[in-house]
């Protein structure tokens, strides 16, 4: 099978390649029968999946080096082409919601074909082709000055990703001196972070007006293919984690302090859970992938052949270096049928959880990977986190692969930290919907803004005086806010039917798996409540889900306290 570094690129001929697309399309309006126009679609995927590939291909070779001029170029191209693109699928949408044969055709893709492509009409025009090439430049502004960060600290220039280790160490003035080193430089880039944010909310507001929104946040939803809820559930359901994952946080954060030996807690003591440091995985990033293999050939047969597919053909690229953008993500390349996962492995149980995380949304999309339509290789996006974050829930046993004695406290701070996550990321979510709501604060009221809302969803939080999060800057290192906006409480939804997954799991280990196999097959070829239905999982939003989960998971945390 092709490797990776072996998979061909060449900048698509766009202009041939629109023709090539049109004239499919009128044979698709001239078509007279459903299995006709069902030969076109394939045709017409066929396409769709090379040019995607080629742009998910030339961005995953960007972020490995963004100082690599030829991808750097290639990535500018397709942020050019990318809404031509989009004008395309819009056309292709068109004339497949309007099919004389649309009920057949239905019944062969399923109706959520349908509801994705009636979703997406109303997210572009030509009339917004030029504000949306300007939305994906100043993202692409933005990651590339995360990834130019070279901090000076413990004798070397370290990148956002090398200084996290730091910021775990058990000694207080080393993770102190490593958190405000990681600070110093967004506050010196703070008039770039505000600038490049300031013009990413009007120009998004700009676009959801010649849609004919009254605001960003509608046509927000509408890009996340959630068809099924709105803006009132998902503020009802960040209301439920206020109320029920607040206050018990915080007294996981204080039984943090009274573990650490300390007094109260600050911000730069939030990511150590032990004084004698946290869990980390033994070996060298080859010694942990190893293990990796051993942990996937042991959980499933799916999952063996999966890992191994994985690393022969060389889709996982782990180690942090300079210029390489931070943080990690799983992309798929259709033409090659190759998920591929982009981490920065840098010694903390972080490596492990790429290991997991990014390899269940990798395992979904291996499992689809015959599938040609694009709309179903992913679920929506608060329902493709369930694979990634239930994948960490059924590896759990596997621990001592990586942590040897080590692994209870590892599972105890992993189960404490996804906890902790639903008040922040319930922060984001509504922090977004706040500026979206009113876009024209400026930069100042935004930081502000955050400030106030941390006080709410993170009142423990103490930041020791720091002026420049004092002031409001913690989320300047958030990509999700600046890159895929109202992409942040997908992770929330995600956790409490992830919490239920596990719950079950002490009972009936091999039915939660049977279950979430069929959620991960289904990929995208349902809406989020469908999906849960088919995993027999309750809704998030459903009264009484929230208040009984966090209180299930808060008390076995305070019974097997480490």
């Amino acid at each position: 099978m092709l490797r990776f570094r072996d998979f061909p690129y060449e900048r698509p001929d766009f202009a041939s390649f629109r023709e090539e697309f049109l004239g499919l399309l009128r044979q698709f309006a001239k078509a007279a029968t459903a299995d006709a126009q069902a030969e076109i679609i394939r045709q017409i995927n066929d396409k769709r999946n090379y040019y995607e590939s080629l742009s998910s291909l030339a961005h995953i070779r960007h972020t490995l080096n963004t100082q690599n001029d030829f991808y750097a170029a290639e990535q500018e191209f397709f942020d050019e082409t990318d809404p031509l693109y989009k004008d395309l699928i819009t056309e292709y949408y068109r004339a497949l919601v309007a099919s004389p044969h649309r009920e057949e055709l239905s019944r062969h893709y399923g109706r959520q074909l349908f509801t994705l492509a009636e979703m997406a009409l109303r997210t572009f025009s030509p009339a917004v082709i030029e504000l949306q090439q300007q939305e994906n430049k100043l993202a692409s502004s933005y990651k590339k000055l995360l990834a130019s960060a070279a901090i000076p600290f413990d004798g070397e220039k370290k990148n956002l990703s090398q200084l996290i280790p730091y910021q775990q160490s058990p000694e207080r003035s080393v993770r102190r001196d490593a958190a405000e080193a990681r600070y110093q430089f967004f506050a010196a880039h703070r008039e770039e972070f505000d600038d490049i944010y300031a013009r990413l909310v009007a120009v998004r507001t700009e676009i959801a007006a010649r849609l004919g929104f009254k605001s960003f946040i509608p046509l927000a939803y509408l890009r996340r293919g959630r068809s099924d809820y709105t803006a009132r559930e998902v503020s009802s359901f960040r209301r439920e984690i206020e109320r029920y994952a607040v206050p018990p946080a915080s007294a996981l954060r204080k039984k943090q302090a009274e573990r650490l030996g300390l007094v109260s807690l600050k911000y730069y003591d939030e990511a150590l859970f032990y004084p004698e440091g946290n869990p980390a995985p033994a070996g060298t990033p080859e010694e942990i992938l190893e293990q990796g293999r051993v942990m996937y050939e042991e959980l499933s047969q799916e999952t063996g052949e999966f890992f191994r597919e994985l690393t022969e053909r060389e889709l996982l690229d782990l180690l942090s270096r300079a210029n390489k953008a931070p943080g990690g993500y799983c992309d798929y390349l259709a033409a090659f049928q190759a998920p591929f996962i982009f981490a920065n492995f840098n010694g903390t149980a972080g490596d492990v959880d790429v290991l997991t995380h990014e390899a269940g949304h990798a395992f979904q999309v291996w499992l689809g990977r015959h599938r040609n339509i694009p709309e179903y290789h992913f679920a929506t996006m608060e329902a493709a986190e369930i694979p990634s974050m239930s994948m960490e829930i059924f590896t759990r046993p596997f621990m001592e692969l990586f942590f040897g004695s080590r692994a209870p406290l590892y599972r105890f701070q992993h189960l404490c930290e996804a906890f902790l996550f639903l008040p922040y990321g319930a922060l984001v979510d509504h922090f977004q919907h706040e500026v979206f709501a009113r876009p024209e604060l400026n930069s100042a009221e935004r930081r502000r803004l955050w400030r106030t809302l941390e006080g709410k969803y993170l009142p423990h939080r103490d930041y020791d005086g720091h002026p420049f999060l004092e002031h409001g800057g913690f989320w300047f290192q958030q990509g999700h806010i600046f890159e895929t906006p109202f992409y942040y409480i997908d992770y929330c939804l995600a956790q409490v039917c992830v919490f239920q997954l596990w719950q079950r799991a002490f009972t009936d280990r091999d039915g939660a798996w049977l279950d979430y196999l069929a959620l991960c097959r289904a990929g995208g070829s349902r809406p989020l409540l469908q999906l849960l239905s088919m995993a027999r999982l309750s809704s998030p939003f459903a009264p009484g889900t929230v208040k009984r989960l966090t209180a299930v998971v808060h008390s076995f945390l305070s019974q097997n306290s480490q």
